[in-house]
């Protein structure tokens, strides 16, 4: 929904980037898939750029979507087979280059999920970072490093920690929080800093409290993402 909101379709993918494999970053992927695999008028093979064990997880979500996908050949003359996709595990260097866009990976840190990525996109003389859940780690400094935009998924740990449940609390310990989000930011003299996926949820009129714990160790622009966001370089 949130694609098509952006006027965007399956099909029009080039390809999909996953930096790790908690179920809240991958619950849309069959979606994507059979979307993707209805709507193309043709056969076009689906592109996924993940850590080690994307394979296994593609190839489950394959064997979940078995009955949906005999459903449909059944019912549409002009299916014949099911979707297609082609899986690179990737850790680090460039694992995508078209002449106008490359992407390079780097390991990130969410312990024990393993392996997790992050990843910088660089086109038109422009990077972005889309850093997924780590803490702060050397594979994420050589990400952000100079970086025009660094996107981080950020908790804020004064909210956390009033939260008198132990398995909540556990997340402090694998995110980035909006301060050593912004002390990354600084370190690597990025132009600008972007919160994502915040938890726990902001209240609406608090936004700006997330913002100013960033402000005390990143002086550069700050901003908080919601759906449709956008952000011009």
């Amino acid at each position: 929904m949130r694609m098509a909101a952006a006027w965007c379709s399956a099909p029009q993918l080039t390809a999909v980037l996953l930096t790790h494999l908690h179920s809240d970053h991958i619950t849309d992927f069959n979606d994507v898939v059979t979307s993707r695999w209805i709507m193309s008028p043709v056969p076009s093979p689906l592109t996924v750029i993940g850590p080690v064990g994307t394979q296994r997880f593609v190839d489950r979500t394959l064997e979940m979507l078995s009955d949906d996908i005999g459903y449909r050949i059944a019912h549409h003359e002009d299916l014949t087979e099911g979707p297609v996709i082609t899986v690179f595990e990737v850790s680090s260097g460039v694992v995508f280059d078209d002449g106008v866009v490359r992407i390079l990976a780097e390991p990130t840190d969410h312990a024990p999920v393993a392996p997790t990525v992050g990843y910088r996109i660089e086109a038109s003389g422009k990077s972005v970072v889309v850093a997924g859940d780590t803490v702060p780690c050397e594979g994420l400094s050589r990400l952000v490093g100079g970086a025009d935009l660094y996107v981080q998924t950020v908790i804020r740990q004064a909210l956390v920690e009033q939260v008198p449940m132990q398995r909540f609390l556990d997340i402090l310990d694998y995110h980035s929080t909006t301060e050593t989000a912004a002390q990354t930011a600084a370190e690597g003299g990025v132009g600008a800093l972007v919160f994502t996926h915040p938890v726990p949820a902001p209240q609406p009129g608090t936004e700006q409290d997330w913002l100013d714990d960033a402000a005390a160790h990143y002086n550069g622009p700050v901003h908080m993402a919601v759906d449709l966001f956008s952000i011009t370089l």
